[in-house]
């Protein structure tokens, strides 16, 4: 298997994207994530751009065991002494044994952003290069846009390689900066470029503005590159990077490459949600390899189909990525789907002869505007109900929510809420920062001394969408609520015209499925 460097610049291009920022305690907990999954390099940020990459670089000096720490920058400003350059100095001082200089391949970049002349550029570009090298650092020259100046002034282009061949670079990075090359010049000036450079180490930077970020970083080392640049999940500024997520188990699996080793290939889910969850951002659920809905099966064929034999729909075995099949139960669901989900849930209903009714009862709910895919709870305990095996933990008597907003401009949310628990009745009464808030505070204050064990159950995620949005104020509401223990996570749903009504039922699911499964 041909070894391929991984080059994950999450902490300093992933964090160019909207709405993203880490802390120096994010950057390093990511940081030292990416190092137990073993790649190759870590571009930890730009020290001379700003205190917060500084501080990193200080606190993350000799740390990392599998990974190289990169250092980032630019080439020396024109027309000075790279002696001088306070850049240069402070990613010298920054202490990384590693650094990633870019500087301009296209022409036009050189003459409306740089400002100066062609010559000068090479200039800045060698002189930079030969000023880290002598200081015994490794050198990654990124040459960025490389593909749009190869395009456009294919001479000057392959100049600034050259020059940075010349001064002792490592690595030359082609850098597909505006994310608008398609596959097949990629592969072409791949293959032209390193004919003309033999023995040189090439690396490939893609972005994704044209969706083809994964495939252009697939077709470059394919092409020859040995090295590849992107970010966990594709995050990064306008449309993100090349996504590792899709690219390493891609390369691995399919390509019989060499990018992590084999067996943390398995955490490669684990890892993508644990920097979203740093990241603080909702995880895609269709991401290739490492998304919920990645292996996920809706249409009754396709569960009948994979039940005998997992490669009909499935392009690789789930649990090579660290992922798991998910089987979605819907009104388009068939005995398969049914059987399979309840399977997951540790239930079988394989001969049980409330399979059909079970069918049909998703099926009238799901015209009602029920939704099961993401609802595994709400969906046990209709299951339970229809075998009639379900045990009633407590009963709603009654409940009232009020909002009241004061001059100041402060918000008080309180609820009431009235249960019937094993013959007794609890009558409770909690402020919370929304409605929401103040019912799930009530149902648990009402619940805790006759259930222990739901003081380890939390709200994790709350989701409201609008089922008939043509009845405007009157429309139904589906509110979506996920849910954990120490063990597991689970989804509940709840519907009405009373968005409040909808939300009683997702939270009372939430805390009966908990209790059920005990």
């Amino acid at each position: 298997m041909k070894q391929i460097k991984i080059f994950d610049t999450t902490l300093r291009d992933g964090s160019q994207g909207v709405g993203i920022s880490f802390s120096v305690e994010d950057k390093l907990k990511i940081a030292s994530a990416l190092n137990d999954f073993g790649v190759s390099y870590i571009e930890g940020g730009w020290p001379g751009s700003n205190p917060k990459d500084e501080e990193f670089f200080q606190l993350a000096k000799d740390k990392f065991k599998n990974s190289k720490l990169v250092a980032f920058g630019s080439t020396r400003k024109k027309n000075s002494d790279i002696r001088k350059d306070e850049n240069i100095k402070k990613i010298v001082s920054s202490g990384a044994k590693t650094v990633c200089i870019f500087g301009k391949s296209w022409d036009l970049h050189v003459k409306c952003a740089l400002k100066t002349s062609l010559k000068e550029n090479l200039q800045m570009i060698s002189d930079t290069i030969s000023f880290l090298k002598s200081k015994k650092i490794e050198v990654i020259y990124d040459a960025e846009h490389y593909f749009d100046g190869y395009i456009h002034n294919k001479n000057y282009a392959l100049q600034t390689i050259k020059v940075a061949i010349d001064s002792g670079s490592d690595y030359i990075c082609l850098c597909e900066t505006n994310g608008g090359v398609l596959p097949s010049y990629i592969e072409k000036i791949v293959k032209e470029t390193i004919s003309l450079f033999p023995n040189i180490k090439f690396g490939i930077h893609a972005h994704n503005d044209c969706e083809c970020a994964v495939a252009n970083s697939i077709i470059a080392v394919q092409s020859g590159c040995e090295l590849v640049q992107g970010t966990i999940n594709g995050i990064g500024e306008r449309c993100g990077n090349a996504n590792l997520c899709s690219i390493i188990p891609s390369l691995q699996l399919k390509g019989k490459y060499h990018c992590v080793p084999i067996k943390k290939l398995k955490e490669i889910t684990t890892l993508s949600r644990y920097v979203d969850e740093i990241a603080n951002l909702i995880p895609n659920d269709c991401l290739p390899y490492v998304g919920r809905n990645a292996f996920a099966h809706k249409a009754g064929v396709h569960v009948s189909a994979i039940k005998k034999e997992s490669k009909t729909y499935e392009h690789i075995n789930p649990k090579h990525v660290g992922n798991k099949r998910n089987i979605l139960v819907s009104d388009l669901s068939g005995k398969s789907n049914i059987v399979s989900k309840a399977d997951e849930l540790a239930m079988d209903l394989e001969k049980d002869k409330n399979l059909h009714g079970i069918i049909n009862v998703v099926k009238e709910k799901e015209n009602e505007g029920y939704q099961y895919e993401n609802a595994d709870g709400s969906f046990y305990i209709l299951t339970k109900k229809v075998e009639n095996k379900y045990k009633d933990f407590f009963t709603l008597k009654s409940y009232r929510v009020s909002v009241e907003k004061n001059a100041d401009g402060s918000i008080v949310s309180e609820a009431t809420v009235k249960l019937d628990v094993n013959g007794k009745e609890e009558h409770t009464v909690a402020e919370g920062e929304g409605p929401v808030n103040a019912l799930d505070k009530c149902l648990r204050k009402a619940l805790l001394k006759f259930y222990p064990e739901i003081k380890t159950v939390l709200l994790t995620d709350f989701k409201v969408r609008v089922i008939n949005s043509d009845a405007n104020t009157a429309a139904k509401v589906r509110v979506l609520i996920e849910t954990k223990d120490k063990k597991q996570s689970w989804g509940t749903i709840g519907v009405s015209e009373n968005i409040i009504d909808a939300c009683w039922q997702a939270l009372s699911d939430s805390v009966e499925y908990k209790l059920l499964k005990k």
